[in-house]
């Protein structure tokens, strides 16, 4: 993560009825504790801290995070999350989390279809069908959680990098 990549989005118009909008004013919290506040982020949450990413994701930023859910990391083949977990995975897991972020603070309303590079230094596509958001094919199932170093993007699949 020492180098942050830039990131070139435009503007989508996103259909209200296939994505769910937060709405509420940006919280003063950081990325990394709106998520430890949210009960289905709990596998994420212990994926940071036993990545050592904790510190990084609570900087300044900004990041935007497309953030799997508990549900998400259960669709993972048994013992994935387990075994990322363990610490001599710390790098494969770093790698799996990191490319999940983007840097910059990225709202719907500022995300367009096309390759995207995640701070990892992989590419994940954006894909956009009518009102319909993917990223590498997992559905973006809310948005907008914004926090003061960044935005979240909740996603159905956990993301893996080639």
């Amino acid at each position: 993560m020492n180098r942050i990549l830039s990131l070139t989005i435009a503007v989508l118009s996103l259909s209200p009825l296939a994505i769910h909008n937060a709405k509420a004013a940006p919280s003063e919290e950081t990325v990394v504790a709106i998520a430890a506040g949210n009960p289905d982020f709990s596998t994420l949450v212990a994926a940071v801290k036993a990545a050592g990413l904790v510190e990084t994701l609570n900087g300044t930023g900004p990041f935007t995070i497309f953030a799997p859910t508990n549900e998400a990391f259960a669709k993972l083949p048994a013992g994935t999350v387990e075994g990322l977990l363990k610490p001599e995975n710390k790098a494969k897991l770093a790698a799996v989390l990191t490319y999940h972020v983007v840097a910059g603070k990225v709202l719907a309303a500022d995300v367009k279809p096309g390759v995207v590079k995640t701070v990892q230094g992989g590419d994940v596509v954006v894909k956009a069908d009518y009102g319909k958001v993917t990223v590498n094919g997992a559905n973006v199932v809310k948005t907008d959680i914004v926090g003061k170093n960044g935005v979240i993007h909740v996603i159905d699949s956990v993301l893996l990098p080639q």
